[in-house]
Parts: structure tokens; C-alpha cells; sequence
């Protein structure tokens, strides 16, 4: 049995108490240093790295240029958050929540700073007018994008947590954020047990925002947690994983600003389409 836990009183800060992340995690917000942030030349200025909620907007941006909105070109750049990068003062002008993605809309004559990862597939998808679904399912659309939006935290800051980064394993925690974990699985499969995508027949922002965290979930890709917690066993998850990930502008957006896994499947900094063809360590930007 685990020693009882009593909470002090008044909590204090342990610095060394985290940890996969204790080196970046702090109970104070703002900027740590000066450093400005670079732009490139087009309408659209991301700072983000390929995390689940990273991968959400460049999937949509390569989904919006695939689908022929010229005027969605972007620039991505690496923001290192194992390294601190976005507690900069640039990034924190544009995220002051110092959490990636964030993004710079310069396609005005104002630039607009938008942040939080849902904000940004809503503000892109209306802007171009484009995987929003029929306007007769726009309802249902908004509310499965924010069922992710409020779901994702008890994946990745709970059973992502305590199963992969924690600094002990501990079976309470564990349990308890894999047993929510597996009803949200559920939720989703049955969901798509009648329907091609969330919404129906149209792919959507709300999917390309589940897929990102529940999709690469189901194809083995998050936590080494694949046979823990059985998510072969969602069929119907298991079907629209596998057919969204087998899409082009998926593969695409799912490279850009990743600093892990195979080289060849690492694009760290997008600036253009023909990065994807001439990707290589030497020729792409490290973000530093």
C-alpha cells in the first residue's frame, strides 16, 4: 500500500519534483529572457512543434493548401519546449499562456495573435470557409471540437502523464486516468460506429483535432500505451485512424516541426511546399 499522502497547508513549489517536464513546468507565467521572434514571408506565421496539438494546425494548413487555398501558405517555425523557447519574450507576446501552437495571422493589415489550438482551426477554418462541415451540422461540429478541447487534458496531462513522464509509477493515478482514457475511446467509437467522420460525411476541424491526440493514440503512436490499454479493440476508431493518417496533407502536417522519430519523417521548420521534397537535417532550420 502507498504512503498516505498529507497535503501541506500552504503548497511550495518543488523545482525538482516533475518529472519527464519539471525543468519547463513553473506556477508563474511571463517571459524568462528576451528573444524576438522570426518571420518569414508569408501571410501566416506559426511557432509550434509536432505535439498532438502542434499537429492539429499544420494538418489543416497542408488540408487548406491541398484543397487549393493558395492564400494559406505559412511559415513554420520550431519552438523547442524541452529547451524553454516559449517562454521568450516574441512568444509570449503572441501566447502569453506560453504554450504551443501559436500563430501570427499577418494576411491583414494588422497582425492578429491567435493561441490555443482549437481558437486557431476555428479562426483558419472560417477565414478560408472550408472543413466546417454544413452549416445544418455546425452544432455538432463545434461541439465534438471542443469535446476534444476539454477532453485532451485528462489523455495527455493525466493517463500521458502518470503511465509515460511521471517520476514514479503509481497505480491510482494511472488507473484512474486510464479508465477515463478508455471511456473516451468508447465515446468516439461508438460515435463513428454510424458515421464516416465525427460530423457524418464531411471531414472536419473537429476531426483533424481528435485525430491528432485519439487517432495517433489508436495507431500506437502515443505513449507506448498501445496494449495497455487495448485500442485495437475500437474497431471504429481503428477505421477512421487509419484512413485520416493515410491522407497526404496529413502525412505532410504531421512533419512539420517534429524533432522525433525517424529523419526522414522530421521536417523541423516548413517555409514552403518544396521543403517536403528537399527535407533534410542540413537544409531545414533546428529552430535555434
Amino acid at each position: 500500500m502507498a504512503e498516505e499522502y498529507t497535503p501541506p497547508k500552504v503548497w511550495t513549489w518543488d523545482q525538482e519534483n516533475g518529472g519527464t517536464f519539471a525543468s519547463i513546468n513553473r506556477p508563474i507565467a511571463g517571459a524568462t529572457h528576451d528573444k524576438a521572434l522570426p518571420v518569414g514571408s508569408h501571410p501566416f506565421q506559426l511557432y509550434s512543434q509536432a505535439t498532438p496539438n502542434g499537429q492539429k494546425v499544420t494538418i489543416l494548413f497542408e488540408e487548406l493548401l491541398a484543397a487549393g487555398h493558395a492564400d494559406a501558405e505559412y511559415d513554420a517555425w520550431l519552438i523547442k519546449i524541452g529547451d524553454g523557447h516559449q517562454f521568450g519574450s516574441g512568444f509570449v507576446e503572441v501566447n502569453p499562456n506560453s504554450k504551443i501552437p501559436a500563430l501570427l495571422d499577418r494576411s491583414g493589415d494588422t497582425p492578429v495573435r491567435v493561441f490555443e489550438s482549437g481558437a486557431i482551426l476555428l479562426h483558419l477554418a472560417e477565414k478560408f470557409d472550408a472543413f466546417l462541415g454544413p452549416k445544418a451540422a455546425r452544432a455538432e461540429m463545434l461541439s465534438w471540437l471542443f469535446w476534444q478541447m476539454g477532453s485532451a487534458p485528462y489523455l495527455g496531462g493525466g493517463f500521458g502523464h502518470f503511465y509515460a513522464y511521471a517520476p514514479h509509477k503509481m497505480e491510482y493515478p494511472i488507473n484512474r486516468f486510464a479508465m477515463e482514457t478508455k471511456r473516451q475511446l468508447d465515446v468516439l467509437d461508438r460515435n463513428l460506429a454510424e458515421r464516416a467522420y465525427m460530423i457524418g460525411d464531411d471531414y472536419t476541424i473537429a476531426d483533424m483535432a481528435i485525430w491528432a491526440w485519439y487517432g495517433n493514440l489508436a495507431l500506437g503512436r502515443q505513449y507506448g500505451a498501445a496494449e495497455f490499454l487495448q485500442v485495437e479493440s475500437y474497431e471504429n476508431v481503428q477505421r477512421w485512424a487509419k484512413e485520416i493518417g493515410a491522407r497526404p496533407a496529413v502525412i505532410r502536417g504531421r512533419m512539420v516541426n517534429k524533432t522525433n522519430g525517424e529523419p526522414s519523417e522530421q521536417l523541423r521548420e516548413r517555409h514552403s511546399a518544396e521543403d517536403f521534397e528537399t527535407q533534410t537535417w542540413d537544409k531545414i532550420g533546428d529552430g535555434s
